[in-house]
């Protein structure tokens, strides 16, 4: 399944203190705890007895932001192959039949910067359930049958996701913003790429990415740590690590900055009603983690029903939706903004939407309630995603892989500390008078009657 995207934030707001990678200085939350194995495996545990189950799950710093025009999709496919055949149970069957016999609830994610895979049952198969994990893992068989099987699967998915007008319109706009790199920040992959996989291609993957010092094994539910601790020691303990940082080893090459803005108009037979997306480079945890949070509050904010942005196009007709979004990478996370514009005021639409963006940073933009319910609705959110505890290693892992653990642990306060100037900082440094991409998918009978790119292109 490709994972795109489940929205978590980072911190940090300017002024505030953090350390990126000491572990004794390490912050988790309550019922949270951390051990790192001799060969370099992090392992947390989540203490959780609302139910009588467990999760586990192993995330791997791998994904499309690891994947040049060769290999692009393929960690997508490696991730389909887990749940094939290993050492342990030789057979796709052997392997459907243990899971049955687990009472395992399973799946797996591919995404810009992590692929996972969990498991959820009973706790009383933890020890089974971390040795059937294990096996999967560090053990797989890529049978050529299997292969060619799963080629299907994972480009018919690709294919039903072309059947969607608005993901037309995603892939044409991320090509544009990324250029060269667009592989890096395309988990889906490309159709000739998936249709000759080969089980060496799954090899060269396994033995760049699938190290323990480069994964997180996260075991959450109706657990005790230590006994927890012992049991993945004992089964990953002899996993030999990498040896070196295998995203230091294959460094990810850095995407190139747009220069100038490109607007685009895309016909298409199955876009029964006219999308708008406009896309610009946003901040990289990496290297700018104040503006990755300021980010996620200003989304929220324009995402109120009170907004100026939602009144002046949605409240007036001029649109039926209009969302703001920011994706946390550690790579350069993408900033969007989709429309579903009324189809008799597309050129109105676009014009106000423009006027819009030119005022995001005035101070008068957002009143200080707004910025006080954004924060609000952020802090609710925090706490409804976290009531359920087979998510919870999902939500963690997403933050090893792109942020740090202490991130995950500070955000919900973090969110509550943004400031005015800090929000006027990330709009003025990668939204207001910047570079981006526009986009629009229309039918070709309603693009004959308004003549969309005459009126749709960069100011």
């Amino acid at each position: 399944m490709v994972f795109k995207s489940i929205k978590h934030c980072v911190l940090i707001v300017a002024g505030l203190l953090f350390t990126t990678s000491a572990f004794a200085q390490l912050r988790l939350p309550d019922g949270y705890f951390w051990k790192q194995l001799p060969n370099g495996l992090q392992v947390v545990v989540i203490e959780n007895s609302k139910v009588p189950l467990a999760t586990i799950q192993i995330a791997v710093k791998n994904g499309s932001f690891t994947e040049d025009s060769v290999y692009n999709g393929l960690s997508h496919m490696f991730e389909h192959m887990f749940f094939k055949a290993n050492k342990d149970y030789p057979t796709q069957a052997q392997f459907l039949k243990r899971t049955q016999e687990l009472g395992a609830i399973w799946n797996g994610t591919t995404g810009y910067e992590r692929v996972n895979y969990f498991f959820t049952f009973d706790t009383d198969s933890l020890n089974a359930g971390l040795k059937f994990l294990n096996a999967a893992i560090r053990f797989p068989i890529y049978r050529i049958e299997d292969m060619e099987k799963e080629r299907k699967v994972v480009d018919g998915e690709f294919q039903r996701a072309e059947s969607d007008p608005g993901f037309q319109l995603d892939f044409e706009v991320e090509k544009r913003v990324w250029g060269d790199l667009f592989t890096r920040k395309n988990p889906i992959g490309i159709h000739d790429i998936i249709n000759t996989a080969t089980p060496e291609k799954m090899m060269v993957i396994k033995n760049k990415y699938y190290f323990p010092n480069n994964s997180l094994l996260i075991i959450c539910g109706d657990v005790h740590h230590e006994s927890a601790f012992t049991m993945a020691e004992n089964i990953f303990g002899d996993w030999a690590s990498s040896g070196s940082d295998p995203i230091l080893k294959y460094p990810i090459p850095p995407f190139k900055p747009l220069v100038k803005s490109d607007f685009f108009v895309k016909e298409s037979t199955i876009a029964k009603t006219p999308y708008m997306m406009f896309e610009w480079q946003g901040p990289s945890y990496a290297t700018d983690s104040a503006s990755t949070i300021a980010a996620d509050v200003f989304s929220t904010i324009v995402s109120l029903n009170s907004s100026k942005l939602q009144q002046a196009l949605v409240d007036k007709g001029l649109a039926t939706n209009v969302s703001v979004s920011y994706e946390t990478c550690k790579y350069t996370g993408p900033v969007q903004i989709f429309v579903v514009p009324n189809p008799n005021k597309l050129k109105e639409c676009y014009a106000e939407l423009t006027n819009q963006i030119s005022m995001f940073d005035n101070p008068d933009y957002y009143t200080d309630d707004q910025l006080k319910d954004a924060k609000g609705i952020l802090l609710r959110n925090d706490i409804r995603a976290k009531e359920k505890p087979s998510s919870l290693a999902s939500q963690l892992s997403f933050m090893w892989c792109s942020t740090s653990l202490n991130y995950y642990t500070d955000n919900t306060d973090d969110y509550q500390k943004v400031t005015r100037a800090d929000i006027k900082r990330y709009l003025e440094t990668y939204l207001i008078n910047k570079p981006l991409v526009g986009g629009m998918i229309i039918s070709p009978d309603l693009n004959k009657t308004v003549n969309a790119a005459s009126f749709f292109a960069a100011k």
